[in-house]
């Protein structure tokens, strides 16, 4: 093994990335563009999966890859400005240089959908997460059944990629419906936490794929409800990034009962870690 391949493959090296673009997003929640540099390749990702980035002197910390599959050439990450390193990122430039590992983690089954009618329940900074799994889907609509897309935010000043959201709702090959927990401006949609979404949602119970991100409390009453709509545990899968330090389980910061969420996860199919999830112990 070379050189070069080595570096792209070792999981514990830091690979430097230029910054391309920040957008923001919301008030506290921003995009960045990333693209290789010093010879640095493109980083393969597929759907779910996550980097570990490194602001220099500063610290690192794991965000999900939320741009296209099929563009791998420019890494996209969505994050909200919360701790020490995400605002350090906010303060980033063009040219600005950032380290990334990665990608880690399992991914959402995108395979394993083929059709299949697809569920996607997400709130607020879950949809970045998704947003990969849905270029896919859109771009070989052709192997699934409904695409159904369901997404809540707390107010409609949180709705994260709100042109892009109005294109697919233009689409007619995606079924997409939102709400807010709190109505100001000039919203006349939908009021209410996301789950009042799913009951009048068109889909094949016996035949879909579900997947979701968001809190865990979001997370447990969304399964509840595919679960009365009659979704089988097995076809439900989620996302949860929490407690993630080095992204190959060896600190043991993410440990979720014998699974740890880095390496085993950040996506989980319900049915196998059912008797953990939830507990608050754990």
């Amino acid at each position: 093994m070379g050189d070069s391949e080595h570096m792209i493959t070792n999981p514990m090296l830091t690979h430097s990335y230029a910054v391309k673009r920040v957008q923001q997003e919301t008030y506290d929640t921003f995009t960045l563009e990333l693209e290789p540099k010093n010879d640095a390749q493109p980083l393969s990702f597929l759907p779910g999966q996550f980097n570990m980035l490194y602001v220099f002197g500063v610290g690192e910390v794991p965000i999900s890859i939320c741009g296209d599959p099929a563009k791998p050439e420019t890494l996209v990450h969505t994050t909200r400005a919360v701790g020490t390193v995400t605002k350090a990122m906010w303060k980033l430039r063009r040219g600005d240089l950032i380290g990334v590992r990665g990608p880690f983690g399992t991914s959402w089954p995108v395979e394993e959908a083929k059709g299949h009618d697809v569920v996607i329940v997400t709130g607020g900074i879950g949809l970045p997460p998704l947003r990969p799994a849905l270029y896919h889907l859109l771009m070989k609509k052709q192997d699934y059944g409904k695409l159904v897309l369901l997404y809540g935010a707390r107010t409609p000043e949180d709705i994260l990629y709100g042109k892009e959201i109005e294109e697919w709702r233009k689409r007619s090959d995606i079924a997409v419906d939102m709400t807010v927990d709190r109505a100001t401006g000039q919203w006349r949609g939908n009021v209410g936490v996301v789950t009042t979404l799913i009951p009048k949602a068109s889909f094949d119970p016996a035949n879909t794929v579900a997947m979701i991100v968001g809190p865990e409390i979001m997370m447990r009453f969304t399964i509840a409800e595919l679960q009365r709509r009659g979704v089988r545990d097995e076809s439900i899968y989620f996302s949860m990034e929490r407690n993630m330090k080095c992204g190959f389980g060896f600190c043991g910061h993410c440990q979720f009962g014998p699974f740890f969420v880095c390496k085993d996860g950040p996506v989980f199919r319900y049915d196998r870690v059912k008797p953990f999830f939830g507990k608050g112990e754990i």
